[in-house]
């Protein structure tokens, strides 16, 4: 395979990840948003680019737990390091800035010298949507 054919379908996946704006998005779902729009790449070729623009530091991956496929954000230059919000019903990942939560990274790291990583934290629960749904539902 030719380097252009490489940076031609990393262009792609890099372009739609721009576009996805905050969503996160899976390898799968973008090979299946690609294919939809009429710009078929292999899901192995998709790991491929997603790997090599996290090694650029163009994009963010987000792994949010065992057996869960990762997920994929562009990294603008607005982009900054934040907590997540995993709904455990619809699956909907939130980010979150909080000053409660440095205050906690902070403390962490004065008290017991370690220094997390917001990027990596996810807080698992129920949106407020799936919420609002479960209470309406007859017990």
């Amino acid at each position: 395979m030719s380097e252009g054919y490489r940076t031609k379908q990393r262009a792609l996946v890099l372009s739609l990840l721009q576009r996805a704006g905050d969503r996160h998005l899976t390898a799968d779902e973008i090979a299946r948003s690609l294919a939809a729009e009429g710009n078929p790449v292999g899901r192995t070729t998709v790991y491929r680019c997603l790997d090599r623009l996290v090694e650029q530091g163009v994009v963010r991956k987000f792994l949010l737990g065992e057996g869960e496929s990762a997920c994929y954000q562009y990294q603008s230059g607005e982009c900054h390091a934040h907590y997540h919000l995993k709904c455990s019903r619809c699956g909907a990942l939130l980010h979150l800035e909080c000053a409660y939560l440095d205050g906690m990274a902070a403390h962490l790291q004065q008290e017991h010298r370690f220094v997390i990583d917001p990027a990596k934290i996810v807080l698992y629960g129920l949106c407020d949507r799936c919420l609002q749904q479960q209470k309406e539902k007859p017990q």
